[in-house]
């Protein structure tokens, strides 16, 4: 069974690039797995690597009729639950019947006899990838359509029941952040390169000062502009990419995640601070929350504890990524700039503890 649209990992800032030696995949065991699960398909396969993706290796698969995406786990020695792509694709699978905006799926393959991991398969199509937060080309009216749509479909994420579409089991319903401090705190430690007492401080005071949790749903964990794949001829989303980090949980603390983009120095990414909105046509901070409470219901308190959480929680993702780069096995060509992000996330991360009540 396949699931939603097909998607286009081919993004302006990622591209694909021959496979390195130390990435190659056994094409001959891998066009044996299409053969026998991928409905349709017809080989050859050749295939190129995409430059982005640092947690986990991402293949663009040709073949005569049709190309794919392929995601697998990296190579060398894993954290403990990380690199979930059986989990990537349970989410997808689940939510493409729904109508939510997810890539179409192929199939999983938990065999790691056949390329050296656990993989998926989905379809690659055709649609828009935007980066820079400004839009720059892109009109005032539908810079504003743009936001909107991606706020509207997080809030339909949000408003899926979990039991009603095979989920009520791909986590646990509560104490989300806790778990998710826990989690995190424990992957910084396990891949810790230095001491540095701001973490120290974010990892003691985060635990203790949680905002109560008032609903519970799917959350995706990484929902940003660049993780979106927009329609051609519509400002709609077409697809919502990553799925690495979804489970049960917090939408607040999801949505937070969000808008931290209006806090983040606009780099050409997706921060907007700096940046004139009114003047580009984009929500400020409040439209959007207000948007966003009116599509859902769930109230959103202020919200500097969830920007402290989120960047911890972030600064923890990187520190995982600079101890792979460290050892030699980071996946992404960017993967080494990323990694030396953790610093400035742990001290801004305190800065907002600090707004948040943290002495």
């Amino acid at each position: 069974m396949t699931t939603g649209p097909d998607i286009d990992y081919d993004k302006e800032m990622v591209g694909t690039v021959e496979v390195p030696e130390k990435d190659r995949l056994d094409l001959e065991a891998l066009t044996a797995w299409f053969t026998a699960n991928v409905e349709g398909f017809a080989g050859p396969i050749s295939y190129t690597k995409f430059k982005g993706g640092q947690s986990n290796p991402t293949y663009r698969i040709d073949t005569p009729g049709r190309s794919y995406v392929l995601r697998r786990q990296p190579f060398g020695k894993l954290l403990p639950s990380a690199h979930a792509v059986d989990r990537e694709y349970t989410a997808m699978h689940a939510l493409g019947p729904t109508g939510f905006p997810v890539p179409r799926t192929y199939g999983l393959c938990e065999d790691t006899e056949v390329i050296g991991s656990k993989f998926f398969v989905m379809g690659l199509a055709d649609g828009r990838s935007l980066w820079n937060g400004a839009l720059p080309g892109i009109d005032k009216e539908d810079r504003r359509e743009i936001y909107n749509a991606m706020i509207d479909t997080m809030a339909e994420l949000h408003l899926r029941k979990p039991t009603e579409i095979g989920l009520g089991e791909y986590g646990k319903p509560t104490d989300y952040c806790a778990r998710q401090i826990a989690r995190w705190s424990k992957q910084y430690k396990l891949s810790e390169t230095e001491h540095m007492e701001k973490m120290e401080q974010l990892i003691e005071w985060l635990p203790q000062t949680i905002p109560p949790q008032h609903e519970s749903s799917v959350v995706h964990g990484d929902y940003r502009l660049d993780n979106l794949i927009f329609e051609k001829e519509e400002n709609k989303v077409l697809a919502v990419l990553d799925w690495e980090l979804s489970t049960l949980g917090d939408p607040i603390a999801d949505f937070s995640y969000l808008m931290l983009n209006w806090h983040n120095p606009h780099d050409g990414r997706a921060g907007l601070l700096g940046l004139d909105l009114e003047e580009l046509g984009i929500p400020s901070q409040q439209e959007a929350v207000d948007r966003y409470v009116a599509r859902t219901g769930y109230p959103v308190p202020p919200m500097d504890w969830y920007f402290a959480y989120n960047l911890f929680r972030l600064a923890g993702i990187m520190q995982g990524i600079k101890k792979r780069v460290i050892d030699g096995t980071a996946s992404s060509s960017h993967a080494k700039a990323m990694s030396e992000r953790v610093g400035p996330l742990v001290d801004r991360a305190h800065e907002f503890a600090v707004a948040a009540g943290m002495d």
